[in-house]
């Protein structure tokens, strides 16, 4: 199994060229034709995930953000994401990042997302989706929920007893898809984060916002990702070792 392989593996079930045009999904670090020794997914590329890609002995990192958004001139170690990919490439790892492609695709990051939120006749394309709860609960019961199953801190913008039953949602930074869920008879929007302006507009929309951080309402996509991938490769009855990272958000501010 080649890098490449596993690249028109992750194309068949997210095509990168669905992702948005700013976008930097694909290969970004490697060779196509480069052996795969084993696999690790991660939400982010950092010095902590490439040392847990090195103790397992994995040839290939498998995020949802890229590298390299932003046009570079140069690969140095004088800039954290030049260190990265520096150490990447003398370490003989490469990297494919599924991004924007992922978030919209059918079983990806909002689709799982809306699964782990409990929703039922989820609805939507695009980086929204809209479902239902099986019956109404207190915006403080619903969001305790959350906490978790998403395994996070959840924060609430508005009223907390009103009851809810319709939930839109729209993972990562996709606060500003907030109209679309009042578009579709939600009475709550989940997002990892929202800009206060926006949650404003919101909440005199009569939408209560509820703030589940970045990392958690995408980590559970990539995992999936993850999944269906070890799926494929044991129908091909290839013993690739697949790895989720363990390592968590900001690991690499964390004192020793």
């Amino acid at each position: 199994m080649n890098v490449g392989k596993i690249l028109s593996m992750i194309d068949g079930i997210a095509p990168f060229d669905s992702q948005e045009e700013w976008d930097n999904s694909g290969l970004l670090v490697g060779s196509p034709s480069a052996d795969v020794t084993g696999i690790l997914f991660a939400l982010d590329l950092s010095e902590p995930v490439i040392d847990e890609a090195i103790e397992k002995g994995t040839s290939l990192i498998v995020t949802h953000h890229p590298v390299m958004i932003s046009p570079r001139r140069q690969i140095t170690d004088a800039d954290y994401e030049g260190r990265l990919i520096s150490r990447m490439i003398r370490s003989g790892i490469s990297l494919i990042a599924a991004h924007t492609n992922l978030d919209r695709a059918p079983g990806g990051i909002n689709d799982t997302l809306a699964a782990a939120s409990g929703l039922s006749g989820v609805t939507g394309e695009g980086f929204f989706r809209a479902g239902n709860l099986p019956h109404s609960l207190p915006v403080s019961v619903y969001a305790a929920q959350l906490s978790r199953d998403l395994a996070c801190t959840v924060r609430i913008m508005g009223p907390e007893n009103v009851p809810v039953q319709r939930i839109g949602l729209s993972s990562g930074g996709g606060g500003d898809a907030w109209a679309e869920a009042v578009g579709n008879g939600c009475e709550a929007f989940i997002t990892g984060e929202m800009k206060h302006h926006l949650a404003l507009a919101a909440a005199d929309a009569g939408l209560v916002v509820l703030e589940c951080g970045h990392f958690a309402t995408e980590f559970p996509g990539i995992r999936a990702l993850a999944e269906t991938l070890q799926n494929q490769l044991n129908q091909l009855e290839c013993n690739l070792g697949i790895f989720v990272s363990k390592v968590p958000a900001y690991a690499f501010l964390q004192q020793p």
